[in-house]
């Protein structure tokens, strides 16, 4: 017999992300779409670094750290669903160890390789990269994200695709917690769900999901749904709006252009000669 992880907790997670997105700080007063664009040049800047640039790469994370704080969000459930996406990244760089051994720090007591760097720099990159987007979510909501997609100009189809996939995660979770617990009630004594199960009630939680989508569907219909979900008009872009923007850019910028840490380095060298 195989354990099935419960998908209860799951739900509670993405319901999670909706209830910071609800809180009031300096970074949720934010226009979403000064926001969204901020987290793409985020993603840019570091997807652009080269996988031996890891000590350029640092800076980075005060961007993270900064957002959070000033947001009120708390770090450990952020980086919790951050886990999740560890096993996909280190998959990518796992093998560069063991094909660059060309030496690049060499240090009293162990020698650092080319591979061991880049393999670090792809597991910065994926850990900054998945925590921006997972902020951007938590201190905006999916419904003002799809809001500032609108603004511009990206296809209302797509629009409409991300935000219900977004909202039928959570319905899809709720439909496999309630099977969950009627199988454990109906199997007292046996932990998780025996492997011949699965393929029951796979299928039973696809027909259960079907139904009940059309059941939405037709409620939105009735609701006067017409194709094209609408979330609301947002508030003018103000001058801090803009300036948000202007700031984080211009220090994503000179972090990628200059080595910063290199250079805070240098001026602690010197402070203390």
């Amino acid at each position: 017999m195989i354990a099935m992880a419960d998908p209860v907790p799951a739900f509670y997670n993405i319901r999670f992300l909706d209830e910071l997105a609800a809180k009031k700080s300096i970074i949720h007063n934010v226009h979403p779409l000064m926001k969204l664009l901020t987290t793409g040049v985020y993603l840019l800047v570091t997807v652009s670094f080269n996988n031996y640039d890891l000590s350029s790469m640092l800076p980075l994370i005060f961007y993270p750290v900064i957002i959070m704080a000033l947001a009120d969000i708390p770090a450990v459930p952020i980086f919790k669903r951050v886990i999740p996406a560890l096993p996909f990244i280190i998959g990518i760089g796992i093998f560069n160890p063991i094909y660059d051994k060309t030496p690049v720090l060499v240090l009293p007591w162990i020698v650092v390789s080319g591979g061991w760097i880049s393999f670090f720099s792809i597991l910065l990159k994926g850990i900054l990269t998945i925590t921006a987007a997972l902020i951007l979510v938590a201190t905006t909501g999916m419904p003002k994200i799809t809001s500032a997609l609108g603004i511009i100009r990206i296809p209302g189809v797509f629009i409409t695709q991300l935000l219900l996939t977004y909202r039928y995660i959570a319905v899809l979770d709720e439909e496999a917690g309630r099977m969950v617990r009627a199988y454990s009630l109906r199997s007292a004594g046996e932990k998780g769900i025996k492997f011949r199960d699965w393929g029951p009630l796979t299928g039973h939680l696809l027909i259960k999901s079907m139904e009940r989508a059309q059941r939405v569907y037709r409620s939105m219909c009735c609701r006067g749904f017409a194709g094209e979900y609408h979330t609301g008009r947002e508030k003018g872009i103000s001058a801090g709006d803009l300036l948000y923007l202007a700031g984080w850019s211009l220090a994503f910028i000179l972090i990628r252009r200059y080595n910063i840490s290199e250079i805070l380095g240098w001026l602690m060298m010197g402070a203390k000669k």
